[in-house]
């Protein structure tokens, strides 16, 4: 398990690697050819069918604390494995049904300011959408159960392939005239692929336990209270990073929809670079809290948020400060042309204030484990209420910056004030140790700093050749800055004990 738990990571980051440069690559091209209205109407219809995910009712967030109350007894986990599936099977057909009738109702969905054409296409892209949602549900179940088993080499590499076939298989679609509705066609297929390969490895290789049998009302009573948390923190990620492209289709349109979808984009990229290492640790954190008693838990606890943030804070870095100095020149002149000026500012906004839960994000497994997420998803309803509120007259101002301002508001007060609260006091994180630990990277971050204020400064960013070379300056100082003044010896040793293996 130790094997497949650093074989995990490392596959982990070598996947979001890949998958960052795909989209690096292949995002520009499709945007392009799609073009601004288009790639806004593909943006506004994945953004509200993805409401559709919220028919999972947190229960996949449930599976791992309940399958670690249960290890080690094969009857219990076989009924458990059992009663999940066909609580996931019932729920993809109820979510396919709502799918399908939401369909004939796009302009009341949308708004008023798409086109005939626009809604015409809204409604098919929905259809199809709805079927990969359906097929999304059940596999991330089965995605759930091959990481309490903790399998991580088979499923960062099924994920690693989905990453690569995506776009080897649209880009010659689109190249020879196919837009958005065989964009999520292939997507669909390839959900469904990933779905049968799911299903034949928790058979075949895993050999799970299932039973049909005996289906315990008072233990899913007992998952359905822990779970119901889950589903309004699941309501409220909708909310704060889908519900701004919904009301900027009602007071914009298309195309400020398509400038924030492109602002979506970078800021899911910072949320992949911290996600990949702190979902490998999920199983840790159950079990962590099922076999240790309250002092026990609090040290491990602190001791790993601290330990884990510290490598999220530093790699996220890179890419954050990278983005505040070359992220206009890219987005206009690279990634995705004239016409999206506005998204550099509105991705800052999003990205910004979202470092802080990024580099803390284990803290949601440790508040499940604990069960005690019940705040957190009070707090945050507040808080996406308070966001929808503050978007709508922001988003009718200011367009896509405007609602990201919304967002970013909210999460400063949620996560930078309120949750940092929580975890010190309830959770008895000792937060005070946490972020000392992260001040001690800063000094690594001097150098970068002035490096890239003199670059903004005194090369100002015109072609392509300063571009390139100015980011690889920008990253071999940051790089070496941060190992030498930033990383502690664990850390300094992590990262050599990467490099070679790579080089074996």
């Amino acid at each position: 398990m130790k094997n497949q738990l650093k074989a995990g990571v490392i596959l982990s980051y070598i996947s979001t690697a890949v998958s960052i440069v795909i989209q690096l690559v292949y995002m520009p091209v499709m945007i392009r050819l799609l073009g601004q209205s288009e790639y806004g109407l593909y943006s506004l219809v994945s953004g509200a069918v993805s409401y559709l995910g919220l028919f999972s009712l947190g229960f996949s967030g449930a599976y791992m604390r309940f399958f670690a109350k249960s290890y080690g007894d094969k009857e219990k986990t076989a009924s458990l494995n059992g009663m999940f599936l066909i609580l996931f099977s019932v729920l993809a057909v109820m979510a396919t049904i709502c799918g399908i009738v939401l369909s004939f109702f796009p302009k009341q969905i949308f708004g008023d300011k798409l086109t005939v054409s626009e809604l015409s296409k809204a409604k098919i892209l929905m259809l199809i959408l709805v079927i990969n949602i359906a097929i999304s549900l059940i596999s991330g179940l089965l995605d759930s159960i091959i990481s309490a088993y903790e399998q991580f080499v088979f499923q960062r590499i099924a994920g690693l392939a989905s990453i690569v076939l995506s776009p080897f298989i649209t880009l010659p679609l689109l190249l020879i005239g196919y837009r958005s509705i065989m964009l999520v066609v292939v997507s669909t297929i390839l959900a469904l692929i990933r779905f049968a390969v799911n299903i034949w490895f928790c058979i075949q290789k895993i050999k799970i336990p299932l039973s049909f049998k005996g289906f315990e009302w008072r233990l899913l009573k007992e998952i359905g209270v822990f779970s119901s948390f889950l589903f309004i923190n699941m309501i409220i990620d909708q909310i704060n990073w889908n519900v701004d492209k919904l009301i900027l289709g009602h007071t914009s349109g298309t195309n400020e929809v398509a400038v924030y979808g492109v602002a979506s984009q970078f800021n899911s990229l910072f949320m992949t670079f911290s996600t990949t290492v702190s979902s490998v640790f999920s199983p840790r954190v159950n079990l962590i809290a099922a076999q240790n008693g309250k002092n026990v838990i609090s040290t491990e606890f602190t001791n790993l948020m601290a330990k884990i943030g510290r490598i999220q804070w530093l790699i996220l870095g890179l890419p954050t400060l990278g983005f505040i100095v070359f992220g206009k020149y890219f987005i206009v002149n690279i990634f995705a042309g004239k016409g999206y000026e506005d998204a550099h500012a509105a991705a800052l906004f999003l990205i910004l204030p979202a470092l802080i839960p990024l580099i803390q994000n284990v803290g949601i497994e440790m508040q499940r484990a604990l069960n005690k997420h019940q705040f957190r998803a009070i707090i945050y309803l507040i808080m996406a209420i308070g966001n929808v509120l503050i978007s709508i007259p922001l988003a009718g101002k200011f367009g896509a910056v405007g609602a990201a301002m919304g967002t970013a508001l909210s999460l400063l007060v949620a996560n930078g004030l309120i949750m940092n609260i929580f975890y010190h006091k309830v959770l008895k994180i000792d937060m005070k140790y946490f972020w000392k630990e992260i001040f001690k990277t800063f000094k690594g971050l001097v150098i970068p700093i002035i490096t890239a204020t003199l670059i903004m400064r005194f090369i100002p960013v015109e072609n392509m050749w300063v571009f390139f070379i100015s980011v690889c300056i920008f990253m071999v100082v940051y790089c070496t800055s941060v190992f030498t003044l930033s990383c502690n010896n664990e850390e300094k040793n992590m990262l050599l004990s990467i490099i070679g293996k790579i080089k074996r």
